[in-house]
C-alpha cells in the first residue's frame, strides 16, 4: 500500500482560495494557484511528491514575512525553495511553496576589505562568486549544483560540495543571518563574543527575539552533556540540528546553528557570507584503484597534502557517460575501477602541477596522471554530473535517492563502504558510488524498485542506518535529513537528542509550520513516495522508449530534479535549456516540464490524460532541441516526450495549421523543386506583401518571419544535370570508393550549393559520390510536429530506397545535423521492429566524422580562417561536433564553438506565438558572440553554422550570412 502524509500535515482548515486571496491580500502580487503550476512544485531533487495549495514568488524580505503571517493565520505551512535542488524531499510542502529564485536573487555589496558578501536569500552560488571574482576572492562552498543552487537552500541544508575539505561547510562561511521564525519575530543573528567556564553568558540581545534567544540558551545550557558528546563529532554530521554551535565555547553562534535546519525554524530573509581566496592556479590529480574500497583506504595518506578536494569516482559512472556521449567525451584516465580525484592549489600552474604530482607519489595507487586545463574542467563537470548519472545503473534500471549521502569518519570509510556494498547485495540492489572521500561522505544513487516493492526502500534505509552509525556515522553527510532520513534519526542519537531537536523547534516554530515533517516529528520516509503513484504507460506510444522498457512514465520519470537545465551552460558549449534561459520560468525549464508530464502518469493532479490543457502549456515553449537528452546527467529527451504528446493529443483530429505547413514542409518544397517555374511562383508569390501575409496567418506562421526562398535550381536537378553533362567524359583516376549523400530537403529546395561543395569536398577526398534516385525524407518535420504515423510511413520509404546501400556496406553522410541526427536516433525509435533502421543508424555519418576517418584524407589550410561555430543542437545532441572541431583544429582554423540553441529550432521559431522567445533564445549566447567576433575580426569573419535554422536566423535577426562546414572546405579546395 502506497502511504501518504497528505492527511496529517496543517493546512486542511484553509481552501485553496482563501490562502490565495489572504496572501494577495497582505500585497503579495505573484501567487499562483493553477495545476500546472502546482505540478511544477509537486518534488523536488527527491524520490517525494508533495503537491502545495499556492506557489507564490515573493519580491521582497517584508512580503516573506506577510506570508508567514498568513501561513500562521491560516494554519497553512510554508517552505521556502530557491533552486528546488533538495535531494531529501527539504523543500516541499502542503500548503504554501515561497519560490525565493525569481525575485530575490541579487548580490547586495561586495566588501573585498572585510571579504564578505551580502546576498538575498535567492541568489544563486556562482553567482556570488562571479561577483567577488574581480577581488581574487569566492564563496568556498560548491555543490555540484552550484550553477543554479541558492544560498538560502545551501543555507538550509548546510551545502558542502568537494572543496569544502578546504574552505568548510556553509555554516562555516556564514557571518549573520537575517532571519524571521515561524513564531514571527523577525532579528538578525551572529555570534557573541566566546565565554569561558568561569565567565557569565553575558546579556540577551535586545529587540525583537531577545526572549527566543534567551531561552536557547537556557536549553542548551541544561543540555550541555548531550550536545558535548553526541553532536560535532566529525565534519560531516549534518543530521539533526547543530546543537553545538550553540555551546559556550563556540560563541553561542545562532547564524550557525541556523545553517542546516533545513527552513524549519527559520526563513532566511538576507545573509552575510565570508568570501575566500580564490586559487590562482588548479591542478588534478586523478588516482586509479582496483575499487572503490581501496581507494577510500588511501586517503589517510593524502590528507596532510591539505588538497583543495579530494573526492571518489566509480569507474562504472565514467562508463555511464562514455555510453551516453561517446568515448570522445571522456579524457583517458589512469587504469583502475574507481579513482580519487585531489585538486591542488598554486600561486602558479607549475606550482598546482607539482603539488598534484607529490600527492599522486603517495597515493598507493595503480596508475595516475596529473591533468589540468579543459580535460580538468571535462572530469570535474562529470562528478558533479553524479546525481544524475548515478540515475541509471550500468544495466540500465532506474536508480534513485534516498541513501544518497551518509557519512562516516574518513579513517571509518573504507570498512563502511565494503560494508555497504554487501548490505546493497544482500537486499538485491546496485548502486554507483562516489562522493566527498576527504570527508568520509558517500554519495550513491541505488535501484530500489520503488514501483514494484516499494517495501525495499525502507527495508535497506532502516538496515543502512544502523549500519553508518556502527562506525560512528551520520545518516546524511550534507543533503539533510528532509523526508527521507529523518525517521532514522534515533538509529544515531539518543532519546534526550531527539527530545532536544522537539524542544528546539517548540521555541522557534511552536504551530510547526515551517516545512513540517522534517526533522521533528518526521514523517515516514516512504510516505509520498512519486513513482509508485504513477502507473506504466506502455500502450499505443509513437515512439519505442527501448532504454525505458517501453514504458513512457518510466522515461519521464529519468527527471530526479537536480535542476541542470535552471543553469546558464551555454559557456561550457551545453544547449539545455534554451527556453528557461529566455523567460527565467519554471514551467520552461526540462524539469518543469517533467514534473507535468509525469503527473499525467500519476494522473489525479493533471486528470485529462494528453489532454490536459497543463500538458499543452507545459510543452509549449519546448523547441524541441534535443539539448537535454544529452546535457541533462539524467538523459531526459524532451523533444522526444513533446513529439509523443502531440502525436497522442492530435492523433486522428484536425491539427494546428503549422503542422501541416511547417509538417509537411518536405512535400511542399519538393513540388517547388520538380520545375524551374514552380519555384520561381513560390518566390513571387511571397514577395508579394498581401500573398505572404496571407500564407503566413493560413500556416500559423508568425507575420515577422521572412519566409526563405527556394532556389532556382535544386540540387537534386544540378546532381543531375552534372551527371548528364558528364555522360561520355572520362572518370576520375583511381578506385574511388563509393559514399551515399543524403540529400535532405533543407540543401535540396533552399540551400543546393551546400550539397554541390559537399560533392567537391568528398570528390577530393576520394570518394565517388552517389544520391538516392527517388525523393525521400527522414520524417524530421514530421517528427517534431507529433505527426509520427507519417514520420513511419516517411522512413520506410527511406529504408527501402536506401537498402542497397546498406547492403553494401555504404556510408551515408548526411548535411543537415537535424536530418542526421533523426536518421541516427529517432528512425530506431519509430521502427524497433526493422532491423534496417538499427543499420541504418550505424552507417549514417556527418561529412566531419566521414573526413576524419578517410585515409590519407587532410584539410586544406585554412590559418587564415577567424569566426565562430554554432553547433546544431540535434548535432550536439545526437552526433557530436567532436569530428568539426578536430579538423578545425588540424586545418588551423581559429573558430571559438557557441553554445546553446539559436532559437529557430526548425518550425519552432516561425510558428505563431514563438517568435519573441525565438529572438530572446537567439540572444542568449549566439547573437552576442556572433557581434562580438564581427567587432574584432571585422567582415571577413567566418560564421560557421551547419543548420539551415541556425543560418536562417542568423539572416534573419543578425543580416549575416552563416557558412557551412562544406562550402568552408570547397572554397580552399585547389582549381579542378
Amino acid at each position: 500500500m502506497v502511504s501518504t502524509t497528505a492527511d496529517v500535515q496543517p493546512g486542511e482548515t484553509v481552501t485553496q482560495a482563501e490562502l490565495a486571496a489572504a496572501l494577495r491580500a497582505v500585497g503579495l502580487a505573484e501567487v499562483e494557484t493553477a495545476t500546472r503550476r502546482r505540478a511544477e512544485y509537486s518534488s523536488d531533487a527527491s524520490n517525494y511528491r508533495v503537491v502545495p495549495q499556492v506557489v507564490a514568488y515573493p519580491r521582497s524580505a517584508d512580503e516573506i514575512i506577510a506570508a508567514l503571517s498568513v501561513g500562521r493565520a491560516h494554519h497553512a505551512p510554508i517552505v521556502a525553495r530557491g533552486g528546488g535542488t533538495s535531494i531529501a524531499g527539504n523543500a516541499l510542502s502542503t500548503g504554501l511553496v515561497l519560490d525565493l529564485s525569481r525575485h530575490l536573487n541579487r548580490v547586495l555589496q561586495v566588501d573585498f576589505e572585510q571579504r564578505v558578501a551580502v546576498v538575498e536569500p535567492g541568489t544563486v552560488l556562482d553567482d556570488i562568486t562571479a561577483a567577488a571574482a574581480p577581488y581574487g576572492l569566492r564563496f568556498g562552498p560548491d555543490p555540484s549544483t552550484h550553477s543554479r543552487a541558492t544560498i538560502g537552500g545551501a543555507i538550509g541544508n548546510n551545502a558542502c560540495g568537494s572543496r569544502a575539505l578546504r574552505y568548510g561547510r556553509t555554516a562555516d562561511n556564514v557571518q549573520a543571518l537575517d532571519v524571521v521564525t515561524g513564531a514571527g519575530p523577525r532579528f538578525t543573528v551572529g555570534p557573541t563574543r566566546p565565554i569561558g567556564p568561569d565567565t557569565a553568558a553575558g546579556p540577551a540581545p535586545d529587540g525583537p527575539g531577545a526572549a527566543l534567544l534567551t531561552d536557547l540558551r537556557t536549553l542548551v545550557d541544561g543540555n550541555l552533556a548531550t550536545i558535548r558528546t553526541e553532536f560535532g563529532r566529525f565534519s560531516r554530521q549534518a543530521s539533526g540540528y547543530a546543537v553545538e554551535r550553540l555551546l559556550p565555547e563556540n560563541g553561542f553562534d545562532v547564524a550557525k546553528f541556523l545553517s542546516g535546519t533545513e527552513g524549519t525554524l527559520a526563513l532566511t530573509l538576507q545573509a552575510t557570507v565570508r568570501l575566500v581566496d580564490a586559487p590562482r592556479a588548479t591542478a588534478l590529480a586523478v588516482l586509479g584503484y582496483p575499487d572503490m574500497a581501496a581507494a577510500a583506504e588511501a586517503v589517510p595518506a593524502l590528507l596532510p597534502h591539505r588538497p583543495v578536494a579530494l573526492e571518489g569516482l566509480d569507474a562504472r559512472m565514467v562508463d555511464v557517460v562514455r555510453l551516453r556521449r561517446g568515448p570522445a567525451a571522456v579524457p583517458e584516465l589512469p587504469r583502475g575501477g574507481g579513482w580519487l580525484f585531489a585538486e591542488t592549489a598554486g600561486d602558479t600552474l607549475d606550482e598546482a602541477r607539482a603539488a598534484a604530482g607529490k600527492l599522486a607519489a603517495d597515493g598507493g595507487c595503480l596508475d595516475s596522471a596529473v591533468i589540468t586545463g579543459a580535460q580538468a574542467a571535462v572530469l570535474w563537470r562529470i562528478r558533479e554530473d553524479g546525481a544524475g548519472l548515478g540515475g541509471r545503473t550500468p544495466d540500465g534500471a532506474p536508480a534513485w535517492p534516498g541513501w544518497e549521502d551518509s557519512a562516516v569518519p574518513p579513517q571509518a570509510l573504507p570498512g563502511y563502504l565494503r560494508e555497504l556494498t554487501a548490505l546493497m547485495a544482500s537486499h538485491g540492489v546496485d548502486g554507483l558510488l562516489y562522493g566527498h572521500f576527504g570527508d568520509g561522505c558517500v554519495h550513491a544513487r541505488i535501484d530500489f524498485p520503488l514501483r514494484d516493492r516499494p517495501r525495499v526502500l525502507r527495508e535497506f534505509m532502516q538496515d543502512a542506518a544502523v549500519l553508518a552509525a556502527s562506525h560512528g556515522g551520520s545518516m546524511s553527510g550534507e543533503h539533510g535529513d528532509g523526508r527521507a532520513r529523518g525517521e532514522l534519526l534515533a538509529a544515531m542519537y539518543s532519546p534526550a537528542a531527539i527530545g532536544l531537536f522537539g524542544a528546539v523547534k517548540q521555541l522557534f516554530d511552536p504551530a510547526n509550520l515551517l516545512n513540517p515533517g522534517v526533522i521533528v516529528d518526521p514523517a515516514p520516509l516512504d510516505a509520498d513516495l512519486r513513482v509508485p503513484l504513477a502507473p506504466p504507460l506502455k500502450r499505443g506510444l509513437g515512439f519505442a522508449y527501448a532504454a525505458d522498457g517501453g514504458d513512457f512514465s518510466t522515461a519521464v520519470h529519468r527527471c530526479v530534479g537536480v535542476g541542470k537545465c535552471r543553469a546558464d551552460n551555454t559557456a561550457d558549449g551545453g544547449v539545455m535549456c534554451p527556453s528557461y534561459l529566455a523567460t527565467r520560468d519554471e514551467k520552461d525549464s526540462t524539469r518543469g516540464r517533467a514534473r507535468v508530464l509525469q503527473e499525467l502518469a500519476n494522473g489525479s493532479l493533471v486528470s485529462s490524460g494528453w489532454q490536459s490543457p497543463e500538458v499543452a502549456e507545459a510543452l509549449d515553449l519546448c523547441l524541441s532541441c534535443k539539448g537535454c537528452s544529452t546535457d541533462c546527467p539524467a538523459g531526459v529527451d524532451m523533444a522526444t516526450y513533446k513529439a509523443e504528446a502531440l502525436y497522442q493529443r492530435y492523433r486522428g483530429k484536425l491539427r494546428p495549421a503549422a503542422h501541416y505547413s511547417l509538417g509537411w514542409l518536405p512535400r511542399w518544397a519538393a513540388l517547388t523543386a520538380r520545375w524551374p517555374w514552380t519555384a520561381r511562383l513560390a518566390n513571387g508569390s511571397l514577395r508579394f506583401g498581401p500573398a505572404a501575409a496571407l500564407a503566413k496567418r493560413l500556416g500559423g506562421m508568425d507575420a515577422r518571419r521572412s519566409v526563405p526562398e527556394f532556389a532556382a535550381q535544386s540540387f537534386r536537378r544540378w546532381f543531375a544535370q552534372r551527371a548528364a553533362d558528364r555522360t561520355g567524359q572520362a572518370g576520375p583516376i583511381g578506385v574511388r570508393v563509393p559514399v551515399l549523400l543524403w540529400v535532405d530537403t533543407f540543401t535540396n529546395a533552399f540551400a543546393p550549393q551546400v550539397g554541390q561543395a559537399a560533392v567537391a569536398v568528398l570528390e577530393a577526398a576520394g570518394y565517388e559520390v552517389r544520391i538516392t534516385e527517388r525523393n525521400v525524407c527522414c520524417g524530421l518535420t514530421w517528427i517534431s510536429t507529433g505527426q509520427l504515423d507519417g514520420a513511419r510511413r516517411q522512413l520506410r520509404r527511406t529504408l527501402d530506397e536506401l537498402g542497397p546501400a546498406l547492403d553494401a556496406g555504404i556510408a551515408v553522410v548526411g548535411l543537415e545535423p537535424s536530418c542526421t541526427a533523426a536518421l541516427r536516433s529517432d528512425a530506431a525509435e519509430l521502427l524497433p521492429g526493422d532491423p534496417r533502421a538499427e543499420r541504418l543508424g550505424s552507417a549514417v555519418k556527418t561529412l566531419a566524422e566521414l573526413l576524419r576517418s578517410t585515409d590519407g584524407w587532410t584539410p586544406p589550410d585554412l590559418s587564415d580562417v577567424t569566426g565562430v561555430a554554432q553547433p546544431h543542437c540535434h548535432q550536439h545532441a545526437v552526433l557530436g561536433w567532436h569530428a568539426d572541431a578536430a579538423i578545425l583544429a588540424a586545418a588551423g582554423a581559429t573558430v571559438e564553438a557557441v553554445g546553446g540553441c539559436c532559437g529557430l529550432a526548425g518550425n519552432f521559431g516561425v510558428e505563431r506565438g514563438h517568435y519573441d522567445v525565438s529572438v530572446a533564445v537567439a540572444e542568449t549566447a549566439l547573437l552576442p558572440a556572433v557581434r562580438k567576433t564581427l567587432s574584432a575580426v571585422g567582415d571577413g569573419a567566418t560564421i560557421l553554422a551547419d543548420g539551415f535554422s541556425c543560418r536562417t536566423q542568423l539572416d534573419q535577426l543578425a543580416n549575416v550570412r552563416g557558412t557551412h562546414l562544406a562550402e568552408l572546405l570547397a572554397a580552399r579546395l585547389p582549381p579542378n
